[in-house]
């Protein structure tokens, strides 16, 4: 064998391949601190947390869903009760057709009203 063939290859190649595995490292730790700060920011944590305590996700689910009742309750009674000041207007102008079909929701508001279904 002649001396060229003992000596190792250039050292070229192998600091290429270097770099590109430390790049390639480098990538994967950047993505993964992006993963870990992905997780932190939804919160994953305490949900598995709340999922381990049934008894505070019941709380807070009994909770939630009263306080979007109230919520329905009152913005229906808003909404109704506008409604209800707009017919009035209405039927103070005494439009023809308008005035027939406001006196029939009246009619059998006082009917239901006059019902003791107790």
């Amino acid at each position: 064998m002649s001396e060229q063939d003992k000596q190792p290859a250039s050292t070229s190649p192998s600091t290429s391949d270097d770099l590109n595995s430390h790049d390639k490292i480098e990538e994967l730790h950047t993505l993964t601190n992006r993963l870990a700060n992905e997780l932190e920011r939804s919160r994953i944590a305490q949900y598995t947390e709340l999922l381990n305590r049934p008894w505070k996700l019941i709380g807070l689910n009994l909770l939630s869903g009263a306080a979007r009742g109230v919520g329905i309750a009152i913005g229906f009674t808003f909404f109704a009760a506008t409604i209800i000041y707009v017919l009035q207007l209405l039927g103070a102008l005494n439009l023809p057709i308008v005035g027939d079909y406001i006196a029939d929701i009246v009619r059998i508001v006082q009917r239901q009203l006059d019902m003791n279904t107790y």
